[in-house]
């Protein structure tokens, strides 16, 4: 066969091929031209009218029952992030309340043993969270609360503290162990808390659900938490002499 056949049959597009290819074209130039041309149907309201579209479930469509599907499933979108927005703001705004009704009570302690309790309250039964814990790194006393760990967390510290004040996910079953004991665990917070440039210790707080705590929750009511439940935690430890 010579070159020239060669090249001949080289140049021959499969039927397939050759149809998909000008659909494409086609569906480029008529889109292109209604673009460049707004007044087209204005022009030709005939043809309009008599637009047919195939739709998987209601088979074939006007252009119009179209269009107010395309509406309709928009407003559902809109509806539903409007749904969702406020659903949020109503929990940012429950949290709130429950934040600012648990500063006073703090504020208020009259010792340390109320002012766990005040924490401990409010994370299992307003919070709904499984349990709250708290690590102090002094151990030269003993505090006689049930929210205290009596473990040696400092591995956890050195660990999850590396570089940022906040962890939030899953713990590995040894430090488990250390914050939680024997209780069941499916995610945690723990919150550093710091006076200066000195580590306090930290804050344990867990949930049943695997998913609840993860590493993109915002910090904004942690840090104010954080800022204020420390610097109360040092009054109330002065107050005992440490």
């Amino acid at each position: 066969m010579s070159d020239s056949k060669v090249a001949n049959k080289n140049n021959v597009l499969d039927p397939m091929t050759a149809d998909a290819e000008m659909d494409v074209l086609n569906d480029e130039l008529v889109t292109t031209y209604l673009q460049d041309n707004p007044g087209f149907f204005g022009r030709n309201p005939q043809l309009l009218a008599s637009l047919r579209f195939n739709d998987s479930k209601r088979g074939v469509v006007s252009l119009v029952e179209r269009q107010q599907q395309i509406q309709r499933q928009k407003i559902h979108l809109l509806e539903e992030e409007i749904t969702q927005l406020l659903t949020v703001a109503n929990h940012n705004e429950r949290l709130f309340t429950v934040y600012n009704d648990l500063y006073l009570s703090l504020i208020e302690s009259s010792d340390l043993s109320h002012f766990l309790d005040c924490l401990t309250q409010t994370t299992t039964q307003l919070l709904n969270l499984a349990s709250f814990k708290l690590y102090l790194t002094n151990k030269d006393f003993e505090i006689g609360h049930d929210s205290i760990i009596k473990s040696d967390c400092s591995s956890v510290i050195n660990k999850r503290f590396d570089s940022k004040d906040y962890y939030f996910g899953r713990l590995q079953q040894q430090e488990k162990e250390l914050v939680f004991g024997e209780q069941e665990v499916g995610s945690v917070v723990l919150v550093q808390l710091t006076e200066g440039d000195e580590c306090l210790g930290f804050i344990a707080i867990s949930s049943n659900d695997a998913e609840h705590f993860n590493p993109s929750m915002d910090t904004l009511l942690l840090n104010q938490f954080r800022t204020l439940v420390a610097k109360l935690l040092v009054q109330q430890l002065r107050k005992i002499g440490l």
